[in-house]
C-alpha cells in the first residue's frame, strides 16, 4: 500500500489491510484541517495532497505536496498536538485511513516500521528546511525555477507538472500575476513548455543554474 510498508511479508500485510479503510477523494476535498484533533494517519495511494496554512490574510501557503506512496498526518498524530496545517487533494485521490491506535499498535510491534517513520520523518524535516533556506533567500525568479526543479520529482511519474497557477504561487509565496508573468519569460527563454495549465522541464541544466544550485 505505502512504501513505508514495503518490507511487510504476507502475514504483516494481512494484519494491515483488516485495519485500514481506503476511500476516494475527490479533487479539492478537504482531509483534515489546521486545528482538529489527529484520529489516525492517512496513507496516499492515488493522486496528489497540498499540505498548507493560511496566513492572516488568509492566503495559503503550501509547505509540502504529497505523492503517491506518502503518509501524511503522522507528525501530529504522534505528538498528540493538534494539526497545524491543512491537507486538500489536488486531485482525484485514492487514500487509506488507519486509525491512531492501530497506527501506535503496529510501531510497536514493528522495529523497522518505527524505523521507516523516523527516516521518513527526517527527510521531511530536511526537505522543508532546505525549502523554506531558499524560499527566504533567493528572488521570485530564482525560486519558480528551483520550484520547479523540485516539484518535477515529486511529477516524475507523469508526463508534466501538474498544477494550477495559483498553487504555484501559494508554494513559492508570491502573487499568481508574478507566477504567470515568469512562465511566460521561462517559455520564451526555451526553459519550460506550456500546455495549458501542465508544464513541462526543457532546460533542467539552465534552471539549476537560475536557482544556483
Amino acid at each position: 500500500m505505502n512504501s513505508m510498508f514495503s518490507h511487510y511479508n504476507c502475514e504483516e500485510a494481512s494484519e494491515l489491510n483488516a485495519v485500514k479503510s481506503c476511500s476516494f477523494y475527490k479533487k479539492k476535498q478537504s482531509i483534515f484541517l489546521a486545528g482538529s484533533s489527529p484520529r489516525g494517519v492517512y496513507c496516499l495511494n492515488e493522486g496528489k495532497v497540498k499540505v498548507f496554512s493560511l496566513g492572516e490574510n488568509g492566503k495559503e501557503h503550501i509547505v509540502h505536496i504529497a505523492k503517491e506512496g506518502e503518509i501524511i498526518g503522522f507528525r501530529a498524530m504522534l505528538s498528540g498536538d493538534p494539526y497545524e496545517v491543512s491537507a486538500e487533494t489536488l486531485e482525484d485521490c485514492n487514500i487509506c485511513f488507519i486509525a491512531k491506535e492501530d497506527f501506535l499498535n503496529m510501531l510497536d510491534g514493528n522495529v523497522k516500521l518505527r524505523q521507516n517513520v523516523m527516516q521518513s520523518l527526517s527527510k521531511e524535516l530536511n526537505i522543508r528546511t532546505k525549502l523554506l533556506t531558499n524560499m527566504a533567500q533567493k528572488s521570485v525568479r530564482e525560486r519558480l525555477a528551483f520550484s520547479l526543479i523540485f516539484l518535477d520529482k515529486v511529477y516524475q511519474d507523469e508526463e508534466a507538472i501538474n498544477l494550477s497557477r495559483e498553487d504555484l504561487a501559494n508554494f513559492i509565496g508570491t502573487a499568481t500575476e508574478t507566477i504567470i508573468r515568469l512562465l511566460k519569460d521561462f517559455k520564451e527563454e526555451g526553459l519550460i513548455e506550456i500546455h495549458t495549465r501542465k508544464l513541462s522541464i526543457l532546460n533542467h541544466n539552465e534552471l539549476l543554474r537560475i536557482a544556483g544550485e
